[in-house]
């Protein structure tokens, strides 16, 4: 009786998800964004959320929370009804924070729920045509020939071109010298001004320099090649083990959102996501959609925090 009494209740929480996923979603959906308007989360989630919309019927309407490195989006997610009518698209800050923080106001995988990652850009290592190196072979032999000289841009302590060159910097010996700036348009228009001998740059913000001859481009930290930069290497491809780094964009619900829902937002995403026109736009800035599977994705954000976690500490990071 009693495990009859437990399949019949199963079988009913099933029954009930499925018509809750019916009907998801019944009125309009607050897409949090953790980014300022014009970022590359904002470009990606605009996008997203125009095709959900068409799709689902009802209007996925944006709601820009930037600052705090996307902590004031992601808390505001972890707290709200888990209905489905609150979201959150993020980028890949959300993988260097529990490293960075002693204490965020969320825990990562309690309190958000993941449904799918989206996109994913490679940074490019770039360099100022004036110096003589060519290829990583070349500029990693120069900061061996001559430690502390090579000095390196990025957009604060803590940001993605930052740890990119520490990942560098510990993957190869070498000894390099970290010049924080605030903003990464600050950073890039410091290299190509000669101020700082390379950086590692989104690719959006780098590969136009490079097609115009102000900057001179080494490789891309994908696994693979970049359909943007076919030519360029990857830096796993120039004999550094283990290099990857990527800007991405990730798609969440708070915690214990019902499946059923999850199940919707994960399939219409991805559908959005891989539509020829998103393809299209997204390709000449080197960003490839992704959408995998909520599990798939809870495993991979898993070993990104674990990385740069390990990153930070190695190298004594410290925002403050």
């Amino acid at each position: 009786m009693r495990y009859a009494r437990a399949a019949a209740i199963a079988t009913a929480c099933l029954l009930a998800g499925a018509a809750t996923a019916q009907t998801y979603p019944a009125r309009p959906v607050r897409l949090l964004v953790a980014q300022t308007p014009g970022g590359s989360a904002d470009i990606v989630a605009r996008a997203v959320a125009q095709k959900m919309s068409d799709v689902l019927g009802q209007q996925f309407v944006i709601d820009n929370r930037g600052g705090a490195s996307g902590i004031i989006a992601t808390e505001t997610a972890a707290k709200a009804v888990p209905d489905g009518y609150t979201l959150l698209i993020t980028s890949s800050t959300f993988g260097v924070n529990p490293g960075l923080y002693k204490k965020l106001p969320y825990d990562p995988f309690r309190d958000i729920a993941p449904i799918t990652l989206l996109a994913a850009a490679p940074n490019i290592l770039v360099v100022h045509p004036s110096l003589p190196v060519r290829t990583v072979k070349e500029l990693i032999a120069l900061a061996r020939a001559k430690p502390g000289y090579l000095n390196y841009g990025s957009s604060g302590n803590g940001g993605s071109p930052h740890l990119a060159a520490e990942l560098l910097r510990l993957r190869t010996g070498i000894d390099i010298v970290h010049v924080p700036f605030k903003g990464a348009p600050a950073a890039q228009v410091a290299l190509m001004a000669g101020q700082t001998h390379m950086n590692f740059s989104s690719m959006p913000s780098a590969i136009g320099h490079v097609r115009a001859g102000k900057l001179r481009a080494l490789a891309v930290t994908s696994v693979k090649r970049s359909q943007a930069v076919p030519e360029l290497p990857t830096m796993m491809e120039t004999g550094i083990k283990d290099f990857e780094t990527a800007a991405w964009q990730g798609f969440f619900a708070p915690a214990k959102t019902p499946p059923a829902i999850v199940g919707v937002l994960n399939r219409e995403a991805a559908r959005a996501i891989q539509s020829p026109e998103l393809k299209e736009r997204l390709s000449p800035e080197g960003a490839e959609p992704v959408a995998n599977s909520p599990e798939e994705f809870r495993v991979w954000l898993k070993h990104e925090i674990t990385k740069w976690t390990a990153v930070i500490k190695a190298a004594n990071i410290r925002i403050d």
